[in-house]
């Protein structure tokens, strides 16, 4: 079972047997904001990706992706070797090279705001880097009708229920309801996260077939 954006709003308000109209209205923000707390719960190889940029000569400051989440590496490649930089504080960096003029080859990154990294020391040369991190994917909302993302055809019941929990809080629905909503997103969620953390990264040679108890 999968969901278009259409099939899912009218899911909700089957589920709700709600159409009245500021809350049709909200249908969109009920899907993001489940969309967004399935993102920060599980950690989904799908939704990792690489992007190349370059390290400007005296210039301590790398622009941050517009739809970064999180770090997984940042690497710089120097006379064709390739070298991970370590992620820091601001503070660590600060500290570690107090005098921005002080040039050198990059050995720390941090997050400094919310559209730029800093390095230190401050790169001597132009440096290629590639950066691999976790990304925030388009929403279901953001297209059509008739439009599908991973999420709505791989977690369909996690997207639905984590839609549900948003819809019946907006309601003010009973806590009883409520509750059974937030366990079916519960159980969800646990099998991603089963296949995030476990099955997506490893394999049956290594690590053979997974042993569960017999009942």
């Amino acid at each position: 079972m999968s969901y278009t954006y259409a099939q899912l709003k009218t899911a909700i308000q089957d589920y709700t047997e709600n159409t009245e109209t500021s809350f049709v209205t909200n249908l969109s923000t009920f899907i993001k904001n489940a969309e967004q707390r399935i993102f920060k719960i599980v950690d989904l190889e799908v939704f990792r990706k690489n992007a190349t940029s370059t390290l400007t000569q005296n210039d301590p400051y790398l622009s941050v992706p517009t739809d970064y989440l999180a770090s997984f590496s940042l690497s710089l490649t120097n006379s064709s070797v390739k070298t991970f930089l370590l992620q820091k504080d601001v503070n660590f960096l600060q500290e570690h090279s107090p005098n921005a003029s002080t040039t050198g080859t990059p050995k720390y990154y941090a997050f400094f705001d919310i559209d730029n990294f800093i390095v230190a020391p401050t790169p001597d040369s132009n440096y290629a880097v590639e950066l691999h991190y976790y990304y925030r994917p388009a929403s279901l909302t953001a297209g059509a009708d008739s439009g599908t993302t991973w999420l709505s055809e791989n977690a369909p019941n996690a997207l639905l229920y984590g839609s549900l929990v948003e819809a019946y809080t907006y309601m003010k629905g009973e806590p009883d309801i409520l509750g059974v909503y937030e366990k079916q997103f519960t159980e969800a969620i646990s099998r991603i996260k089963d296949l995030a953390e476990a099955r997506e990264n490893s394999d049956a040679y290594r690590r053979g077939l997974p042993d569960r108890p017999r009942t």
